[in-house]
């Protein structure tokens, strides 16, 4: 049983971190079966960076080499139709999803207009949190993103290179189906890793607002979530 250990859920969402989405995302339709341990501390994770998983007690990090991991494993046929165009396709959104990760992080952490709410609703969904340790985790993400390079942007310039990566993802989801057809592959799992933790979160940044104004990216994270968010696996917060 491979276990997933990953951060807890938010607004509904299985994962508040768009890099653990994307692996229990990636569970649900390749259909191997898992259980979810929630937990705060990423300290004893690979590299103290969370997503991670446990299988046959081997212990493996980071999201692209947990899938790769299982997908060799398991001998899973979810990618197994792709093209080298669209594995390369593939790549440079993966690669994109990157980028669009530190300006959603920041919109959380660092933006003063949005902190507030997000800092709530950590706390009222996850009472087990202190006050005291989101201060420690937002002054140790302003580091992270003073290193990385977004904390040193303005708001406006920090969305501005979200809203760059979030339009060129709108321009290669189609209005019906997936990313390369009828049916979902891993990437369609990694998009909705990320777009799931705008679109949800009752968090109205320039985000959210570009996110929401985007049918087909909106039906595509709906179809994703509907397929994922069945009941049944094992879920247990630490």
């Amino acid at each position: 049983m491979v276990t997933l250990y990953s951060y807890p859920r938010l607004y509904g969402v299985a994962d508040n971190n768009g890099y653990g989405l994307k692996v229990y995302a990636f569970l649900r339709l390749a259909g191997v079966s898992f259980r979810q341990e929630h937990v705060f501390d990423a300290s004893s994770a690979p590299r103290g960076q969370l997503p991670y998983i446990v299988e046959d007690g081997e212990t493996i990090g980071d999201s692209e080499t947990i899938i790769a991991h299982l997908v060799q494993k398991h001998g899973l046929t979810i990618d197994r139709a792709l093209t080298a165009s669209q594995r390369c396709q593939d790549l440079l959104v993966t690669r994109m999803l990157d980028d669009l990760y530190w300006v959603m992080s920041y919109s959380r952490w660092q933006d003063e207009r949005y902190w507030q709410a997000f800092r709530d609703t950590l706390l009222w969904e996850h009472p087990s949190l202190r006050p005291e340790d989101l201060l420690k985790a937002r002054e140790f993400n302003f580091q992270r993103y003073y290193y990385q390079g977004i904390g040193r942007y303005p708001p406006e310039m920090a969305y501005a290179r979200g809203l760059a990566d979030l339009s060129a993802l709108a321009s290669l989801i189609p209005s019906e189906g997936y990313a390369h057809g009828s049916a979902p592959t891993s990437i369609d799992a990694a998009i909705y890793g990320f777009i799931a933790n705008v679109y949800f979160y009752d968090i109205d940044t320039p985000l959210k607002q570009f996110v929401v104004s985007q049918p087909n990216i909106v039906r595509h994270c709906l179809a994703i979530h509907g397929a994922v968010s069945c009941d049944g696996e094992q879920e247990r917060s630490g």
